[in-house]
């Protein structure tokens, strides 16, 4: 006879207690227990509760493997059963034997219906360091278990493959939404339309009657950096910082030397440039960069309320001055093929000429930002890194319990997207001026050109040669957040991966790499995303591309939406009318006239109003509540983590205090662990 101690820990959320009882099967080296019923007189397994229950097994079981974890509705609801049944979710078991130290067996995991669970002792283990036949057996169990329930589908060929389900009706309880978050999700979309509706807005197909009139529909929501935007949008020095701090920071390059299909001459931009230098000086100098929208060209354009809308594959020339004066737009072209009917715009043109052609620019960075850095390297590829995952790695793995917390509800939002967003009649389809076969095109264009090294901030940064441009708040807080995530990962691999032949020999982590290559890039070897990893000084750097592309990317590029959009010709999601051949011909009336109609613009904005905040049951970057890691060195890497974290939202918020337009988008509280919005 054989007395253990069992802790049970119960979820916090509402609705993660239960009715239902439970029992626990103790599987040991000797041999398992018959079912032990966890049983108190009343209810037990409460929201949030900690509760302790004494079994008594009849045989020694050896060293405790496993634990298998029942659960059943209680005997006068069985009758009733499915209907009487109700989820639970389990943090953890504890479990004290006779003689010796408490086993932690982490859980977090929502148990449904009339269903059973199995736990292990919450050391991680590689593959190969499981050499008791039970424990392999288990591993292989729960990775074929999960392979079945996520599996992949094709969405759009030439896109990467992403989770084979139609709705979130259909998604098991451990990668919904909480109800909490669910709740606030559609409040926060639902008020915003509602206000919309009783305004007459949403409906509304013609052009607005004034820019006056654009900005009075959303000043009830307006933040300080919508503000901000109103004040400044038309300001040169405002264009060309939002190439580095605003929605789409990733495409300026230095320039040295001009394409061919952009004829800057010298006098156009000498005005700009001053006196004493030349085009050709500044270009050798490396103070001009360029911003070349020219996947957009030929791109399918969409029809809203019966009308064409028109798109642009615009090229900007940008010039930084000497010392730290602000970067500033020189010239314009907005299509790939210079001549006649393809004006280069210059500052020095007419005020309407200049300010249409930057508007046509942000139209082109709307377009690129939503379909490409926002959909496609954000949500779409975390996505695969979360189905890999899940697909791949086993509870137990140090791999699975690093990540595990940054894949937090991304399936959810995503297939959210597909029902909501991309599919035909949605969002995209009805109010953007690509719809959805522009934006399917554009992804698969992108797709074919995408590269690893895109995914990895520093080797970008040094691919565009932005490394010293002043005033790069995306860069500088970037690189620190990828050093700080780069560091605690290079820490956790040390742990566990102790030399180059640990990282070769792990089937488990070779199978979800070659996963991720052949669903998520398709098995493009040009795209030089790894299909296999060889070194440990790889596997750090392919993981903290993970981490932070699940975290601050998506902060990066998502957390503003809202912020650059509200106010709405600074990020105008559709063109009604065809850009200028000439110049001289722009007003203020053909302004507004080629700006979005009503109905769209409030229906895009609403959108983004909602997918610009996180709706409660937030995680921000380096918050791990859910303890999957037992071991002391792990955690104590957590803390470190933590406290690097903590030290760059200092400097952060010191930074800020000296700026007009604060750039938070990388603060570290403001950065959420996964991509769940």
């Amino acid at each position: 006879m054989a007395e253990f101690r069992v802790r049970v820990s119960t979820g916090e959320a509402f609705g993660a207690g239960t009715w239902d009882k439970m029992s626990v099967i103790i599987v040991g080296t000797e041999g398992e227990t018959l079912p032990l019923p966890l049983d108190h007189f009343g209810k037990e397994f409460t929201a949030g509760a900690e509760e302790d229950f004494e079994v008594t097994c009849p045989q020694d079981v050896g060293r405790v493997l496993l634990l298998r974890v029942h659960k059943t509705p209680p005997a006068l609801l069985r009758p009733f059963w499915p209907l009487a049944s109700d989820a639970w979710f389990c943090r953890w078991f504890q479990l004290t034997p006779p003689r010796g130290a408490p086993l932690r067996f982490p859980c977090y995991q929502w148990l449904e219906d009339k269903g059973s669970l199995v736990l292990r002792e919450g050391t991680a283990k590689i593959s190969w360091e499981d050499h008791h036949p039970t424990l392999q057996q288990q591993r292989q169990e729960e990775l074929q278990a999960r392979r079945e329930m996520y599996s992949w589908k094709t969405y759009i060929p030439g896109w990467p493959h992403c989770l084979n389900e139609e709705t979130i009706k259909n998604l098991d309880l451990n990668i919904k939404y909480s109800l909490a978050k669910n709740i606030t999700f559609y409040l926060r979309g639902g008020s915003m339309l509602a206000d919309l509706k009783l305004k007459g807005l949403l409906d509304r197909k013609g052009l607005w009657k004034s820019l006056e009139e654009m900005r009075s529909v959303f000043n009830s929501r307006k933040t300080p950096a919508v503000e901000y935007v109103f004040e400044h949008w038309q300001e040169d020095a405002f264009f060309a910082y939002q190439f580095l701090n605003g929605l789409n920071p990733v495409l300026i390059r230095r320039c040295h030397h001009l394409p061919k299909n952009f004829p800057v001459t010298d006098a156009m931009v000498a005005p700009a440039l001053g006196p004493g230098t030349s085009l050709q000086a500044e270009l050798e100098k490396g103070s001009l960069f360029l911003v070349d929208h020219g996947i957009l060209s030929g791109i399918c354009t969409n029809v809203i309320n019966g009308r064409p809308q028109f798109s642009a594959a615009p090229m900007t020339l940008l010039y930084q001055r000497p010392g730290r004066g602000p970067l500033l737009p020189l010239a314009i072209q907005l299509s790939q093929t210079p001549g006649p009917d393809s004006p280069i715009f210059l500052p020095s043109d007419d005020k309407w000429d200049w300010l249409l052609a930057k508007t046509w620019v942000r139209n082109a960075e709307f377009s690129i930002h939503e379909a490409l850095t926002h959909l496609l390297q954000v949500h779409l590829v975390t996505e695969v890194f979360t189905l890999a995952t899940l697909r791949q790695l086993p509870h137990c793995h140090p791999l699975f319990k690093l990540l595990i917390p940054h894949t937090r509800y991304t399936l959810h939002i995503n297939t959210l997207a597909r029902e909501l967003l991309i599919a035909p009649g949605k969002v995209v389809d009805r109010s953007t001026g690509l719809g959805t076969e522009g934006f399917s095109e554009l992804i698969q264009r992108y797709m074919e050109q995408l590269n690893y090294s895109v995914l990895c901030l520093p080797e970008d940064i040094r691919a565009r040669g932005v490394e010293d441009i002043p005033g790069y708040y995306y860069r500088d807080d970037g690189m620190q957040i990828w050093g700080a995530v780069e560091g605690f990962v290079s820490e956790m691999i040390g742990i566990y991966y102790l030399s180059d032949e640990f990282v070769r020999d792990d089937s488990e982590l070779q199978a979800w790499v070659w996963e991720i290559f052949s669903e998520g890039f398709l098995g493009r070897e040009s795209s030089g995303v790894p299909s296999s990893l060889g070194t440990r000084e790889a596997l750090i750097q392919y993981i903290t591309m993970v981490i932070f592309t699940c975290s601050a990317k998506h902060s990066a590029v998502g957390t503003g939406q809202f912020d650059f959009s509200a106010w709405m010709p600074n990020l105008p999601p559709t063109m009604q009318l065809p850009p200028p051949t000439s110049k001289g011909q722009a007003s203020p009336e053909g302004f507004i006239a080629t700006l979005p109609p009503v109905n769209a613009t409030c229906d895009v904005i609403t959108a983004l109003w909602v997918l610009s905040k996180e709706p409660g049951d937030r995680r921000p970057l380096g918050t791990y509540p859910d303890e999957h890691f037992t071991e002391a060195a792990p955690c104590w890497s957590i803390a470190a983590f933590q406290s690097r974290l903590a030290q760059i939202s200092r400097d952060i918020q010191e930074r800020n205090q000296d700026l007009e337009l604060p750039y938070t988008y990388l603060d570290p509280p403001i950065i959420e662990n996964s991509v769940s919005i």
